[in-house]
């Protein structure tokens, strides 16, 4: 896929710009998925409108990152984990290559979970059987591995499609407060002195900032057959910024959806324990008082966790080749990802039965955003390395706030550890 994708040498900006448009959208995937909406639909339920300040917050963290990744890619040749097999020892590169690869297994393991409740809803297909089928994606990726690159981002577009269409329809019958949600997107203290509260929070943020993403997206640029003088780069640099931007803000819209009609369904009817989907889906048609409010939940929850498979194939395949220098086929990586989030999948839903599936899924949301700085402290250092970047490091002022956003991160990380622990 290495610049298979020709960029127009015409000075038409709209088409350079649909030529560099589409690995936002793949990048934008990672911040739906069905751990998204286990977190959004719990913050909602349980907290009203008042976690919407950490989805926006959460989104521009992500947008600031994305731009390094992308930066990291186009600048250096280099994706993520490349540049750290090649910047750090062998121990350090190691370790880090274990960590992310338990990020992707979370990642799986929610998309696992996410596929089989919303086989379950549109077909009442078992849990166990439905965990089972998620491992017939390894088929879908086996026939989308030897077409074009732009096949891959048209069918992820269309699905973001397909749940961005439902979240409209639904929120227009929910008909949420609009003052309330303006309030939701301020800040407040609560969210650090309640530990339920930010127990969520983390698991928003490790939902929304995916580390894989960030692995992912440094390496997806490089699809653009871009030039490699100085000046390409630089508009290589723009383009794709302003894809993965307008990208990252839809899925903002979507997170944000998600969160509202729980706030604006669940919470105000008083049904303030509503974390599992499958409660959420059997509400929904009679509080919208709407028969198709419950099926495009569904549907929309089964586009997003095979959007999930496809990004999250392409992150672990990018993660093992950078990191470790070891070429492997696409369906074999994928099924040895899948079988590790199968079997914490299956013995949750054998054993403790459905009810246990969300508290898995806000889980892996917290895992993976735990695994965060570990992704994030190797990005901003490569960024705003002048000998690794050249002329396209970091300026002082994007240094400044990447670093922050690094150091909020593992704060607040070390600070949700330190509650639950009490």
């Amino acid at each position: 896929m290495y610049r298979s994708i020709d960029i127009p040498k015409t000075q038409s900006v709209w088409k350079k710009m649909f030529a560099f448009f589409g690995p936002g959208l793949l990048i934008a995937v990672g911040y739906m998925d069905p751990g998204n909406w286990a977190t959004d639909i719990a913050g909602g339920a349980q907290f009203a409108y008042a976690l919407l300040f950490v989805i926006l917050l959460s989104n521009i963290f992500a947008m600031i990152l994305q731009h390094l990744a992308l930066k990291l890619g186009i600048a250096t040749g280099l994706d993520l984990a490349q540049a750290c097999r090649a910047y750090y020892s062998p121990v350090v590169n190691y370790i880090l290559w274990f960590l992310c690869e338990i990020a992707i297994i979370a990642c799986d393991l929610a998309e696992v979970i996410g596929s089989a409740i919303a086989l379950n809803l549109l077909f009442d297909i078992p849990m166990t059987i439905g965990v089972l089928i998620t491992t017939a994606d390894v088929l879908l990726l086996l026939l989308l591995q030897d077409r074009k690159f732009r096949l891959l981002e048209v069918l992820v577009g269309l699905m973001i499609l397909v749940i961005l269409f439902s979240f409209i329809t639904e929120l227009f019958y929910a008909k949420p407060d609009i003052q309330l949600i303006l309030r939701g997107l301020l800040p407040t203290s609560e969210i650090l002195s309640n530990p339920k509260m930010l127990y969520i929070a983390i698991g928003i943020m490790g939902a929304t900032v995916m580390p894989h993403n960030l692995y992912l997206h440094s390496s997806i640029v490089k699809t653009r057959n871009i030039g490699s003088d100085a000046a390409s780069k630089k508009e290589a640099i723009k383009f794709a910024t302003w894809d993965s931007s307008f990208c990252l803000f839809i899925a903002f819209f979507i997170n944000a959806a998600i969160l509202i009609l729980a706030a604006g369904t669940f919470y105000v009817n008083g049904y303030h324990e509503i974390q599992d989907l499958k409660e959420a889906h059997k509400l929904l048609n009679p509080l919208l008082g709407v028969e198709m409010a419950g099926f495009l939940f569904a549907l929309a929850l089964l586009a997003s966790g095979q959007n999930s498979t496809i990004t999250g194939t392409m992150a672990g395949q990018i993660v093992m080749e950078g990191f470790l220098n070891l070429k492997i086929k696409p369906w074999v990586r994928r099924l040895i990802t899948r079988l590790l989030a199968i079997i914490p999948a299956l013995y949750i839903t054998y054993y403790f039965g459905d009810a246990k599936t969300v508290d898995m899924l806000i889980f892996s949301q917290v895992v993976l955003s735990i695994q965060l700085s570990f992704a994030v402290i190797p990005l901003v250092y490569f960024t705003s390395n002048r000998v690794i970047m050249g002329q396209y490091v970091n300026t002082m002022l994007l240094k400044l706030i990447s670093w922050v956003i690094a150091l909020l991160i593992i704060s607040l990380n070390l600070w949700m550890m330190w509650t639950q622990l009490l």
